[in-house]
């Protein structure tokens, strides 16, 4: 889903209450009060849905994983997202016990699903990369 997508269902579900102008406009500043909180390091704490927290990664040593070279990997600050439990059971609500057992990492395994490439589950800074 994509950030004109959010635009349209707000404007779908708003029941012709707002402009798609309007609707991107409420979009656009949910989005920009999000940002603004979250670089003023405060949580952002939303009920049944979850909690993002920024968070400060001290400067460590790391290596290149290309030619193991050892580096130096800058302090920065992360995002984390935790879904809330309402979520997590409205997302598994749908799965049977036999969808279970045909992949039989996923109730084993909390992150079964998460890819093996760790590069590409690594949180994201304050400005989106």
């Amino acid at each position: 889903m994509t950030k004109a997508d959010i635009v349209n269902a707000v404007y779908t579900d708003a029941g012709g209450g707002y402009s798609k102008k309007e609707s991107a406009d409420l979009v656009d500043d949910v989005f920009e009060t999000m940002k603004e909180t979250l670089a003023r390091g405060e949580k952002i704490k939303i009920s049944g849905f979850g909690n993002f927290v920024l968070r400060d990664k001290r400067q460590r040593q790391g290596r290149n994983p290309q030619t193991g070279e050892p580096i130096v990997i800058t302090e920065r600050r992360v995002l984390n997202f935790k879904a809330s439990q309402l979520l997590k059971q409205a997302l598994n609500a749908d799965l049977s016990e036999e969808d279970l057992r045909s992949d039989p990492g996923a109730a084993s395994d909390p992150d079964a699903s998460s890819p093996s490439n760790p590069a590409q589950s690594a949180p994201l800074s304050a400005d989106g990369e």
